[in-house]
């Protein structure tokens, strides 16, 4: 069956890095167009009203399907491509991956990303003046709260949600992954976490992850380095 696959996306969005990953794991093909949501495109608006990336467009005998933002398309590919598995095959880590999936895109999104990609990112796209230095300690001091929870975590599991690297693995990763691009990940302190992110950020589908480049955004010395 010949199915075509677009990704509207941003490539320093924690969101559409969630939805990369999930489809490279899966080695399925889709192309690409960035976009640069602030500025509301009207095409894209007209893909999904709410102007928020990423939106996959999937045409499949002629007839095409709009999935909008990230919970919706991860659940669509799920379905859609179900092996290789990456809810969990039991319901308890099925579970567990759908709770760390809300863990990162709701409270590590508001108490971390919400300081640190506000400050170091979104004022430099929306042209907002210098970084606020309080609400960049605020971030900061909430990333390590985050890190030592998910170091509790590692400690006992193999991987974020039980003994299977999951859809909650890529959540974490995703977002952790625009916050080391800026360099602000302190992995010296949370070993663990660090062993975590080294096997994540081997994988072949995290490869376009670290090739990510914005105009005007340069990354970390270590951002792309696979032995950081």
């Amino acid at each position: 069956m010949s199915v075509e696959r677009t990704l509207h996306h941003f490539p320093l969005d924690p969101a559409s890095r969630q939805v990369r990953l999930a489809l490279g794991e899966k080695r399925v093909a889709f192309s690409e167009v960035q976009v640069r949501y602030w500025e509301s495109p009207p095409e894209f608006t007209a893909l999904n009203p709410s102007g928020l990336t990423p939106v996959l467009v999937e045409t499949r005998h002629q007839r095409t399907t709009v999935v909008c933002e990230t919970r919706a398309i991860l659940e669509h590919i799920e379905e859609q491509e179900p092996e290789p598995a990456l809810l969990g095959r039991e319901a308890g880590e099925r579970a567990e991956a759908r709770r760390l999936m809300q863990w990162f895109d709701r409270k590590f999104d508001n108490e971390v990303n919400g300081f640190l990609l506000h400050e170091k990112m979104e004022k430099r796209l929306l042209r907002m003046g210098a970084p606020d230095l309080g609400a960049l300690r605020r971030g900061r001091d909430a990333l390590r709260d985050h890190l030592g929870y998910m170091e509790s975590l590692l400690q006992q599991r193999d991987w974020l949600a039980g003994r299977r690297m999951s859809l909650g693995d890529f959540a974490g990763a995703a977002h952790l992954s625009v916050i080391d691009y800026f360099g602000d990940v302190p992995w010296k302190d949370f070993p663990a976490v660090r062993t975590w992110y080294m096997k994540l950020k081997s994988r072949p589908c995290f490869r376009p992850i670290l090739a990510d480049r914005w105009p005007g955004l340069a990354p970390a010395a270590h951002y792309d380095d696979l032995d950081f």
